[in-house]
């Protein structure tokens, strides 16, 4: 059974983006296909994939089989540092669109930054090109930090819709979450629920609301990334915990208990460093 469609959250160029979705990596695109299909009738409308991840042709599958119009569905894919430039970025992009099946994109993101190469700029130019000519909805970036966003919008006076990062209690990103809030731009987590292991939903302090409230320790920490503000895109293929990790909207955590997850942070240092690290 559905749970009601999450809450959408405005973008600064206009699109608004529901505040919970759906992750597809790593999944293959035979995968993808049918996880995306059950979730949208679960109540999933965001969709998350990119070039990347290899499976944009099985998303756009389970987008057309899922049974609702394409203008209710809210698609995020990402451009690869191979096409980092103006001309590049928008070739990306159609290789992209025409791989999911879809005559636009709601968002597109740069994936990483990539500043060794340092094309970044110019690859952002290419994503403001599309989205003055319509063909995506809303743009963004991914693991960029502030001084990557400041030269982007010193170069087009365009500012990013969207900047999805690391995020999760062992990695707040406070500083980073700051800076979006005061450029308004949209923080959006990737890893959520804390990668590998999971660490977070073990700790005393997520496993303690969990009893409290009669949730999991998923859906305890999914609902801390909704009241800090934050949009975001868990990821499964397995059906019971696809239904768990969108049904966290009858419930809230007080400013406390949000607080009280906020402290299990190891810092900055915790998260990938995207001056290192990227693709």
């Amino acid at each position: 059974m559905a749970v009601p469609a999450a809450p959408t959250v405005k973008l600064v160029n206009g699109a608004s983006i529901p505040a919970i979705g759906l992750g597809t990596y790593p999944m293959t695109d035979s995968e993808a296909e049918v996880v995306v299909a059950d979730a949208i009738q679960a109540g999933y409308r965001l969709f998350d994939t990119a070039y990347a991840y290899g499976n944009e042709v099985g998303v756009g599958r389970g987008l057309r089989a899922g049974g609702v119009p394409r203008e209710e569905l809210f698609v995020t894919t990402k451009l690869n540092g191979e096409w980092h430039g103006y001309e590049a970025a928008q070739e990306a992009f159609q290789a992209s669109a025409d791989r999911l099946g879809v005559d636009y994109v709601d968002l597109y993101l740069i994936h990483w930054p990539l500043p060794r190469e340092d094309r970044f700029v110019e690859a952002w130019k290419g994503l403001v090109k599309l989205l003055r000519d319509g063909r995506v909805r809303a743009i963004g970036v991914s693991n960029f930090k502030p001084a990557h966003i400041d030269r982007i919008v010193a170069e087009t006076g365009v500012v990013p819709d969207v900047n999805q990062i690391q995020l999760n209690p062992a990695v707040t990103r406070e500083a980073a979450r700051a800076y979006h809030a005061a450029q308004g731009i949209v923080t959006q987590s990737w890893s959520p629920l804390g990668g590998q292991g999971a660490g977070s939903l073990g700790e005393e302090v997520v496993t303690g609301l969990a009893e409290r409230y009669g949730k999991t320790p998923a859906q305890i920490v999914l609902r801390w990334h909704l009241d800090l503000g934050l949009i975001t895109v868990p990821k499964s293929a397995t059906p019971e915990r696809v239904r768990a990790n969108i049904d966290v909207f009858d419930f809230a955590l007080t400013a406390e208990e949000v607080a009280a997850i906020s402290a299990l942070d190891r810092g900055e240092a915790a998260a990938v460093d995207s001056d290192v690290f990227g693709h």
